[in-house]
C-alpha cells in the first residue's frame, strides 16, 4: 500500500479488532498499534518473519472488548508499552505515557500522537509523519463513531475531537479504524466529512450528541475481563506468559503452523518422535534422513494414523517444510496434541550440520 513503508492490517474475528503493524524499511524498526491477547502468536510471527524490531506496543485507548497484547509483545521483544498520559496511574505497566504533540519515532518515521477523547477519556489517534493516514482507534470508525456511554465517554467531547482534531487533516488522508463491524478496511477524511451518518454531511454538535445518546447498546460482552486486564496492559494476574506448548519451545508462524527449530530436536532426540513424510525415493537423497524417524508418506498418512505412537510428541519432516507442516494439521485434527513442525525441513538440518544417516 505504502512503498516507503511496512504496513500490515491485521484482524481478529472473535473482537472485530484490527491490529496495525508499521514499519520503517531502511532501519527495520517498527511500531504495532492495538494488538489482541489471543493474536499474539500471529503477530509476533509476523514481526520476526519481517526482520523487524520492535519499539513500541501502542494502545488508542483502554480497550472494553478485548484484552491488549501489549504486555506479552514487551516480554517477548522487549518494545515499550505506549497508551495515553491521561490515564494516570490507573493504567499500570505502560513505560510510554503520550499526549496530544508527542511523536513516536521508528527509524525514520514517527507517528504524531493527536489526543481524541469522548469514547473513553485516553483516546488517542495516531497521525502518519507525511498525514497520508491516521489510526484513529474508537473515535472515528468508518461510516461511524466510538460509543460514549461507559469509561467517562462523553458525546460532546467526541464531536469536537472528530470535527477539530481529524476533520482538520487532508480530504486523501485515509483513515484505519480500531473496528469495524461490515469487513471494511479503510476510508477516507473526506469520505466519512460527508457520507458520515452520525457527524458527517453538515452535521452540527446537537445532530451528533443527539444521535449517540440514543444507541441504546449493551454493554461489550468482555468488559468485566477486559478493562481490568488493559489496566494491566494485558498482563495476566499470574504474570506467566502462555506458551503453545509445554514439551519444548514451540512457536507459532504467521501461516498459522506450529513450528520447532531443527537444533533443538537434535539435542532431545530420544523425547520426541520424528515422522518422515517424504516419499521413499526420497530417503536415500543427498539430504538423508534423521536416524529413527518413522516414514509415513504424507499421502498415506490419514490412512496409517493407527501407525503413529503418541506417547511422545511428534515432529513431522519433510524436505523444506511445506508437506510437513500439512502432516501438523491432519495429526492435530486426528486428535494428536503435541505436534510441532520441523522449521525449514532436511534442507536447514543439513545446512546446520546436524547428523543424518543413509541406506
Amino acid at each position: 500500500m505504502f512503498s516507503d513503508l511496512i504496513f500490515r492490517q491485521l484482524f481478529d474475528a472473535a473482537s472485530s479488532t484490527y491490529t496495525y503493524l508499521l514499519g520503517d524499511p531502511a532501519s527495520r524498526q517498527a511500531v504495532i498499534v492495538d494488538t489482541v491477547f489471543e493474536q499474539h502468536l500471529r503477530d509476533r510471527a509476523l514481526v520476526d518473519e519481517l526482520g523487524l524490531t520492535l519499539v513500541a506496543a501502542l494502545d488508542t485507548h483502554c480497550h472494553a472488548d478485548h484484552v491488549t497484547g501489549a504486555w506479552l509483545m514487551q516480554q517477548a521483544t522487549g518494545c515499550r508499552i505506549g497508551i495515553s498520559r491521561r490515564y494516570g496511574e490507573a493504567v499500570q505497566g505502560a513505560d510510554l505515557r503520550l499526549d496530544d504533540g508527542d511523536r513516536v519515532v521508528f527509524g525514520a518515521r514517527h507517528l504524531a500522537v493527536r489526543a481524541t477523547p469522548g469514547h473513553t477519556d485516553g483516546c488517542l489517534s495516531y497521525v502518519a509523519d507525511d498525514r497520508r493516514f491516521a489510526l484513529t482507534g474508537d473515535c472515528l470508525l468508518i461510516r461511524s463513531a466510538g460509543r460514549c456511554d461507559f469509561q467517562h465517554g462523553d458525546a460532546h467531547t467526541l464531536f469536537r475531537s472528530i470535527s477539530e482534531r481529524l476533520f482538520t487533516l487532508p480530504d486523501d488522508c485515509l483513515i484505519f479504524p480500531g473496528h469495524d463491524y461490515a469487513g471494511r478496511t479503510v476510508s477516507s477524511i473526506g469520505e466519512e466529512r460527508a457520507h458520515n451518518p452520525r457527524i458527517g454531511g453538515g452535521a452540527d454538535e446537537r445532530d451528533f450528541v443527539g444521535f449517540m445518546e440514543n444507541l441504546n447498546l449493551p454493554h461489550p460482552r468482555q468488559i468485566a475481563v477486559a478493562v481490568p486486564a488493559n489496566l494491566r496492559s494485558g498482563r495476566p494476574e499470574d504474570g506467566k506468559v502462555p506458551c503453545p506448548a509445554d514439551w519444548g519451545p514451540v512457536r507459532q508462524s504467521y501461516a498459522g503452523l506450529l513450528e520447532i527449530e531443527p537444533e533443538w530436536v537434535a539435542e532431545h532426540r530420544a523425547e520426541v518422535h520424528v515422522l518422515d513424510v517424504r516419499d521413499p525415493g526420497e530417503l536415500d537423497e543427498r539430504l538423508g534422513r534423521i536416524a529413527g524417524a518413522q516414514c509415513i508418506p504424507l499421502s498415506e498418512l490419514q490412512a496409517r494414523l493407527a501407525e503413529v505412537p503418541a506417547d511422545r510428541p511428534l515432529v513431522p519432516v519433510c524436505h523444506a517444510g511445506m508437506r510437513s507442516g500439512q502432516a501438523t494439521v491432519i495429526l492435530r485434527q486426528a486428535g494428536f496434541a503435541r505436534v510441532a513442525n520441523l522449521h525449514g525441513g532436511m534442507l536447514l538440518w543439513r545446512q546446520l550440520g546436524l547428523p543424518v544417516v543413509h541406506g
